[in-house]
């Protein structure tokens, strides 16, 4: 009777161990998806960081990209609007090939522009722009501060 005895508790043994061993087997797979996700995640974050990291300093230089516009628009002789002209398209490429896009829409977005006044006029139609916006890839980094219409 011993010996059926020591084998039943043998047998029961077995499973538990079985049942041990698959549990940290799970354990195992589940950390190693939960560490595979965080890697992807990281490396998500990092290109966003990369991608997003001149924003501020473009921000800086949009007020004086504003500048040499309003100094095209009001100079004084041919010689000096020649000059400014060169140098504000050589200003504008290079945002351009840093990712800075001029907003162009004719309608009103309220993610890509700020209503700072309304007019009788067709239904949400940019009436007129007191200053441009711009996004940066994909993220308006500066809305369009704008003239709406609107029905009456």
């Amino acid at each position: 009777m011993s010996k059926i005895k020591k084998q039943l508790e043998k047998d029961i043994k077995k499973p538990k161990e079985n049942n041990l061993a698959e549990e940290y087997l799970n354990d195992l797979k589940r950390l190693k998806a939960e560490f595979e996700n965080y890697q992807k995640r990281t490396e998500k974050e990092k290109i966003e960081f990369c991608k997003y990291a001149s924003e501020s300093l473009i921000l800086k230089l949009l007020n004086t990209l504003d500048d040499f516009e309003r100094a095209l628009e009001n100079s004084p002789n041919d010689d000096f609007a020649k000059g400014v002209n060169l140098i504000l398209t050589n200003f504008k490429k290079i945002l351009e090939q840093e990712g800075v896009k001029l907003i162009k829409e004719t309608h009103f977005n309220p993610y890509k522009h700020e209503a700072l006044a309304h007019e009788e006029g067709e239904e949400n139609k940019i009436l007129e722009e007191f200053q441009k916006g711009y996004t940066l890839h994909d993220k308006t980094i500066r809305p369009s501060k704008v003239k709406v219409g609107k029905k009456k």
